[in-house]
């Protein structure tokens, strides 16, 4: 009788065992499909981001800020020229304008878009050639966005990378 009882206990451990494995994959493929929306909403992001520093390298400054909320918070540090925050697309415009007046040429390159905290974080390198000289200068610096949908809304310019990534990593995103 002992030996009757052991193959059916066996049989329903095994039983709740392919139970637990079933409900734990459907509720992994569940989680799968905003996982997928969020990785294509990302990767939309990143397009918008990287035709907006095209549009800027080509010296289409209309075009850089299009894709922008007309209530931009555009932010950029105090040690570059004309640092400070600009409002609104217009603001954001006359930033870029300026920055592109005050030297004879500039390029700034996306080398590396990082998701971090809500945010899309660019790692840039920048060259920068001053008027009437034809040395050019270099610095590697990085932008954080925060969107809306696929609307940039907020951005913050640093200096320092690692600052960019502990800042976008540490501050809520309030879209």
């Amino acid at each position: 009788m002992k030996d009757g009882l052991e193959v059916p206990a066996i049989r329903m451990k095994y039983s709740l065992l392919i139970i637990v494995a079933v409900a734990t994959s459907l509720s992994a493929c569940n989680h799968s499909k905003p996982a997928m929306t969020t990785s294509a909403q990302t990767e939309q992001r990143i397009s918008i981001l990287r035709a907006a520093y095209a549009a800027f390298n080509r010296g289409d400054i209309d075009a850089a800020v299009q894709s922008l909320a007309p209530d931009i918070d555009w932010t950029e540090p105090t040690e570059f020229p004309g640092g400070g925050s600009y409002q609104g697309r217009a603001g954001a415009k006359k930033y870029l304008t300026n920055s592109r007046a005050s030297v004879a040429e500039v390029i700034s390159e996306p080398e590396q878009f990082i998701p971090a905290g809500g945010r899309i974080v660019v790692f840039v390198y920048a060259r920068v050639r001053p008027k009437d000289s034809t040395t050019w200068q270099e610095v590697r610096l990085a932008d954080v966005y925060l969107f809306r949908d696929l609307t940039p809304i907020q951005m913050h310019a640093f200096a320092d990378r690692q600052k960019a990534l502990d800042w976008a990593n540490s501050n809520p995103p309030h879209p």
